[in-house]
């Protein structure tokens, strides 16, 4: 069974095969030291834009760190993820989009992560996690549709808590008026009184917090009523 020092002396050989190698690579390279996801290595190109050291980079919580730089209601969509890999100690990657702040900026960077174990000590635990982060450019046409697309999971994520107050009546009805059909016309094809349909309606404007067309045209599409 490995000492600790042997445990020590493979970690570090692992981290020094990766920094000979980081700056060759297109993404920033972050490395975790498990348990506890604590700080361990960061790429040097990933320092510079976040203008810190290794040493600094080092001295910071998990918890620190995730505050300072990243949005933390992404991290309720990923976070389950990267625990359930630890768990399960697989060798699946885990791929997530998360919002960042670099080079010193407010404003926040869309970066795809792909993470994995990257070794584990003699029981087979994991021992490093290892994530690679890309900047998500928005001038490319892809990523312009990746852009989009995570917009919708942020606007679901902020409003699913009004969209759940709507009755199944009513999603029908919003679909319905999404798609441009008055309220005779929804009325005749649920088989209700047009008043019923002009209720439904001003309950949906209630509970969504919006009367504007556009928006409640966004819900619809957003949780995939049309």
């Amino acid at each position: 069974m490995s000492t600790v020092t042997d445990l020590e002396n493979k970690i570090r050989d692992r981290i020094e095969q990766i920094n000979a190698v980081a700056n060759l690579l297109p993404g920033v390279i972050i490395i975790h030291r498990m348990p506890g996801f604590s700080l361990e290595y960061m790429s040097p190109n990933g320092l510079a834009q976040l203008g810190i050291s290794l040493e600094a980079f080092r001295s910071y919580t998990l918890l620190e760190y995730t505050q300072k730089y990243f949005n933390l209601e992404d991290a309720e969509d990923y976070a389950p993820k990267l625990h359930a890999m630890i768990d399960n100690n697989t060798d699946e990657n885990v791929t997530f989009f998360q919002q960042v702040k670099i080079n010193g900026s407010d404003d926040w960077v869309w970066h795809m992560s792909i993470v994995k174990i990257l070794l584990r000590d003699d029981e087979g635990l994991p021992l490093l996690i290892i994530n690679m982060a890309y900047k998500v450019d928005p001038m490319q046409h892809i990523t312009k549709k990746v852009d989009r697309i995570l917009k919708e999971n942020e606007f679901l994520r902020k409003n699913l808590n009004r969209f759940s107050q709507l009755t199944k009546q009513e999603c029908v009805v919003l679909k319905l008026l999404a798609l441009g059909e008055s309220s005779a016309e929804t009325a005749e094809k649920l088989f209700i009184a047009e008043g019923t349909v002009e209720t439904h309606r001003k309950n949906i404007r209630r509970k969504l917090g919006t009367s504007a067309y556009y928006e409640l045209c966004e819900y619809a599409r957003a949780f995939d009523l049309i």
